[in-house]
């Protein structure tokens, strides 16, 4: 997995020019009047959150119309400052950006990864409220990412898939890479690979683990669609083995549902893995094995989360949607990965216009990336951060669903 390194063309150039026009207007506070054109740097001077966290707003000359930006400056060179994910304590599970930074103790934050919403397709099954990309939360893998054609969200750019992911490494450095899965189901008799980590959704023929950090809802979801095509019914074919200290304790012909205890994982089988499974028998011993391996080489990530790049090296990637506009959530990294930037829009109905992904690209590079990252938008993009002298968050932005909407994960920034 080291040498898959991402290589993301030459054609950057084209897009530079279209997001070229995007120009940084001067401040306006949410609500509002939208203000004149101004520099392309005139933006609200920062608000000290903690130490080594700012934030700031102001408005942005779009394509189709002034839109407004909150904007959160993270200093990862201070000693005092690290971020981490927010989450609700399980996979698949959601809760609001302001009471998981409460809950943990951050100091601000945003909203992250796209998630399994709706589950219209598949009548009697229960979204699991679970994210698309990999997690990592204090250094502690939670889950894989599902195949790409079980995606929630706006098509990727050409060249990216569900493994992109955003992280902070033990090194307190951020940086853009790719996370796969790699792991094995061993017995006396067969080696299996391991197709899925508490993930909503499994490659066709495989096995997936779920473990205590999935939560209590069903795993029936794991076995609907197709690793192409979201919609496609669920897998009549499916077997579900219960291993407990290295041992088959149970069975099952269907995915079941309910807490998972420490020290035991529930394999999943479809189709080909299902018929796998068939062949444990109770009490036989089972070794489990699983790791996200990065593509590029570098430390151990302390925090990772997914989504999608769509700035490299200073460059917009190649293929960017330049017509689609909307409210967006992005990060960037500056200074070789020494500062974060953290952007939500906001969802007034003044400025729900929005950006288009070219536009957040070139917003973010000529906010001072090199690098940017896309994440949920829509009603997901929120916003928090203390306000001098507050022990709690408060959402600095007005969610285009005229409140917060419950998420799976998100970036907080803690100080202190």
């Amino acid at each position: 997995m080291a040498g898959r390194r991402r290589r993301w063309g030459a054609g950057r150039a084209a897009l530079a020019c279209v997001t070229a026009f995007v120009a940084l207007t001067g401040a306006a506070l949410a609500g509002a009047a939208p203000a004149g054109a101004a520099p392309a740097d005139a933006v609200q001077k920062g608000r000290p959150v903690a130490p080594g966290v700012t934030y700031e707003e102001f408005g942005i000359k779009a394509a189709k119309g002034v839109t407004h930006a909150h904007l959160l400056r993270v200093d990862l060179g201070n000693p005092k400052v690290r971020v981490d994910l927010l989450y609700p304590g399980a996979v698949a599970s959601r809760a609001r950006i302001s009471a998981m930074a409460d809950t943990q103790g951050a100091v601000a934050g945003v909203n992250g990864d796209f998630f399994n919403i709706t589950e219209t397709q598949h009548p009697g099954v229960e979204a699991t409220g679970a994210s698309v990309g990999p997690a990592i939360a204090a250094g502690r893998t939670l889950k894989a990412a599902v195949p790409e054609g079980q995606r929630f969200g706006p098509a990727l750019p050409p060249g990216t898939t569900t493994e992109d992911v955003f992280g902070v490494g033990t090194d307190g450095r951020a940086r853009l890479d790719r996370l796969a899965l790699a792991g094995s189901v061993r017995t006396a008799e067969a080696e299996l690979p391991l197709g899925g980590l508490n993930q909503y959704a499994l490659p066709v023929g495989s096995v997936g683990a779920f473990t205590s950090e999935w939560g209590s809802v069903s795993r029936v979801r794991a076995t609907c669609g197709t690793d192409t095509d979201r919609a496609a019914p669920c897998s009549t074919d499916t077997y579900e083995v219960t291993v407990r200290d290295g041992k088959v304790v149970s069975a099952a012909d269907a995915p079941g549902s309910g807490p998972i205890a420490a020290g035991t994982t529930v394999l999943v089988g479809r189709e080909a893995g299902a018929q796998q499974l068939r062949k444990f028998s109770t009490g036989e011993s089972v070794e489990i094995e699983h790791s996200l391996v990065a593509a590029t080489d570098g430390v151990p990530y302390r925090l990772a989360l997914g989504g999608y790049p769509v700035l490299s090296g200073g460059q917009p990637l190649p293929g960017l949607d330049n017509t689609t506009s909307a409210v967006r959530t992005a990060v960037g990294i500056a200074d070789g990965g020494r500062r974060v930037l953290l952007l939500a829009l906001d969802g007034a109905a003044a400025y729900r216009s929005g950006l288009t992904i070219a536009e957040v690209a070139g917003t973010m590079r000529k906010l001072g990336s090199e690098d940017a990252f896309s994440l949920d938008g829509g009603g997901s993009s929120t916003l928090v951060a203390r306000k001098t002298g507050a022990s709690t968050v408060s959402v600095r932005n007005h969610p285009s669903g005229g409140a917060e909407r419950l998420v799976p994960n998100g970036i907080g920034v803690f100080s202190g």
